[in-house]
């Protein structure tokens, strides 16, 4: 078993945002985050607009997560009304007084563009909050709306009261932390604590903050068998989704429990380092800290999108490619990389009976634009027959520094050398005058995103535009 008097201590908090886009969206219109039905909803059509982020009401009425499509909401987006086809909700039959709550709550409903450049905007408020209580490299983003605060070294300057044991000292400096967050932004959050380390704050979070009167909660080492052993199901864990379940099963492996008494010589040799990490995490042992990251060996860099229609026509298909593959090599060239391995994904729309495609071959190290979008275009062309297609990605893999060069015999050198400084001067220009200071003449032609995505920030709209 494990000796946890020999494993490290730290007084970590998590926090997250509670619904941070919808939240931000609510607090830009007056109204209150927690008691108003907001979706944060891009494209918005009658059928193919995606849902990015829902208030809570929103979720608790209409039976929605953060992601989703307009078409699995159980009301039409003109009309308010429940959808002709929808005689269930949420597993059972739609009963008259379900229909007029879920149709009362979908006409006072506000559906709304999202605007990326606000919600980065609240976020450095966040993160500034954040910063006054804690020393830069303490403090480790985990995404826009989640953060990792290390505030060991915090706590004896913030909270001097010497009769208070570390667990009261952390959630009292959290609580004030959560309020300050509040005053700059209006956005609730939540709070996962440990007096042990960020694994355990993170399942505090997940499995019991969420739900708790205060929206904190610490699970530290002595928690492990009470709380830990009992996350239900498996896939609420870390680390563990349905792939990684289905895998432990077939150890006989159906609880957290389970995976904290199992062998974990066996598992290691069944699952690799994988394996032996969670069951040190069933545990609660996890010996990484906020203040040193983890950084992959191993990286690639990619770029996808959902088209905007279907595109049928071939040619429009590899405009789109081209423009991908084109942003994917500067950012891999801003990163003094090379690939080995390129890749691109085809999605199909819904009403093709078609298999998404996933293809990719191993090349001479390249970060050419010119001969990365040429190895793009000759994977999609041997592959793609025909279809309607909705989301295409491109990704280059196996990324090595940018020295790394092998030439044959038959390649051209003078030429390699002469693309490279093209594409280094294009960087340049686009760097300092905007990526669309030069293009393409392709990025005219009809089927071309390349001047639309040009505007948007993570995808998405980045500008001020739909506050109502």
């Amino acid at each position: 078993m494990i000796d946890y008097s020999l494993e490290p201590k730290a007084d970590i908090a998590f926090f997250d945002m509670k619904s941070f886009y919808a939240s931000v969206e609510c607090v830009k219109r007056g109204l209150h985050p927690l008691k108003t039905s907001l979706c944060v909803m891009s494209r918005q059509t009658k059928s193919n607009g995606l849902i990015l982020a829902a208030s809570p009401i929103f979720k608790e009425v209409f039976g929605r997560g953060n992601v989703g499509r307009a078409k699995d909401l159980p009301f039409d987006l003109q009309t308010r009304r429940i959808k002709r086809n929808v005689n269930f909700f949420n597993g059972k039959p739609l009963t008259k007084e379900k229909r007029d709550y879920i149709e009362s709550w979908a006409e006072k409903t506000l559906i709304v563009p999202p605007r990326m450049a606000l919600y980065i905007e609240e976020n450095l408020k966040i993160l500034e909050v954040l910063s006054s209580y804690a020393s830069p490299e303490d403090i480790h983003p985990y995404s826009i709306d989640e953060a990792f605060v290390d505030l060991t070294h915090s706590i004896p300057y913030f909270i001097g009261d010497s009769n208070l044991n570390r667990k009261d000292k952390l959630d009292l400096l959290s609580a004030q932390i959560q309020k300050d967050i509040w005053k700059a932004t209006g956005v609730f959050s939540t709070v996962g604590m440990s007096n042990s380390n960020p694994l355990l704050a993170k399942l505090a979070l997940d499995n019991e903050a969420k739900t708790t009167k205060t929206m904190r909660a610490n699970w530290s080492y002595e928690d492990v068998k009470e709380k830990v052993w009992n996350i239900h199901p498996m896939t609420d864990f870390w680390g563990i989704g349905s792939r990684m379940e289905k895998r432990l099963n077939k150890l006989n492996i159906f609880s957290i429990r389970d995976l904290a008494h199992a062998n974990p010589d066996l598992l290691k040799k069944e699952l690799g380092i994988i394996g032996l990490q969670l069951w040190f995490h069933s545990h609660g042992v996890d010996e990484s800290s906020p203040s040193k990251p983890y950084h992959p060996k191993s990286t690639s860099l990619g770029n996808s999108q959902i088209l905007p229609r279907d595109y049928k026509k071939q040619e429009e298909i590899e405009i789109v490619l081209r423009e991908i593959a084109e942003q994917v090599a500067i950012r891999i060239r801003r990163n003094g990389k090379k690939t080995r391995r390129v890749s691109i994904y085809i999605g199909f729309s819904y009403g093709e009976d078609r298999k998404s495609i996933n293809v990719q071959k191993t090349i001479e190290p390249s970060s050419v634009t010119g001969v990365l979008v040429d190895h793009v275009l000759d994977l999609f062309r041997k592959k793609y027959e025909g279809g309607a297609v909705r989301r295409l990605g491109v990704t280059f893999g196996e990324l090595v520094d940018t020295n790394h060069t092998t030439f044959s015999l038959f390649d051209n050198v003078e030429e390699e050398i002469r693309q490279e400084k093209i594409d280094q001067v294009m960087d340049e220009i686009r760097a300092e005058f905007g990526f669309l200071s030069i293009q393409r003449a392709s990025s005219l032609l009809e089927g071309s995103r390349v001047r639309e995505r040009s505007a948007l920030i993570g995808g998405h709209c980045g500008g001020m535009d739909g506050l109502e």
